[in-house]
């Protein structure tokens, strides 16, 4: 058996933080069920377009709470869109186990999406949640570049010769 002195271990276990941070995705894409993939191919689209990484992953807030617990408090992702329907407890979940920026996408499964909007703009005051319009997944998008341009000159760059180029 070999030992590895404590000073190794240390550097080889921020190695792989270190590591892990910067291959990891930048937003963490969640949604509520499978159905909501016509919404989370518009938010992929674009990323894809501006070249930012994401994570997608299917977890149910009410069927599977402890997998949204999982996924929130281990992503390296600055940025979190939650897509849901119905009474959208996902982005609320979601937000209530990190610190960073919650980006709520209803759904109109029922009631025109007015459900599912009402319960992501109506959060309780200290765990907010940022909402987009039903079925906006490409605003949802657009919001979590540009809070990632706030730090990433390159990003901010990108995202003001989109909006040039909106004018023409």
């Amino acid at each position: 058996m070999v030992t590895i002195p404590v000073r190794a271990r240390r550097f080889i276990f921020i190695r792989v933080l270190v590591v892990s941070y910067f291959m990891a995705e930048r937003i963490l894409i969640l949604s509520g069920s499978k159905s909501d993939s016509s919404i989370v191919e518009k938010i992929t689209s674009s990323l894809d377009e501006f070249g930012v990484e994401y994570k997608c992953e299917v977890a149910s807030a009410h069927r599977n709470p402890s997998k949204v617990e999982k996924l929130v408090k281990g992503t390296f992702a600055d940025v979190i869109i939650a897509v849901a329907g119905l009474s959208a407890a996902l982005p609320g979940v979601a937000a209530s186990h990190t610190l960073a920026p919650v980006i709520g996408v209803p759904v109109s499964a029922k009631l025109e999406g007015m459900d599912a909007l009402l319960s992501i703009a109506q959060m309780p005051p200290g765990i907010p949640v940022a909402a987009v319009g039903i079925d906006n997944g490409k605003n949802a998008a657009m919001l979590a570049l540009q809070i990632l341009a706030i730090s990433d000159k390159e990003l901010e760059g990108k995202l003001v010769s989109y909006r040039e180029k909106m004018k023409e």
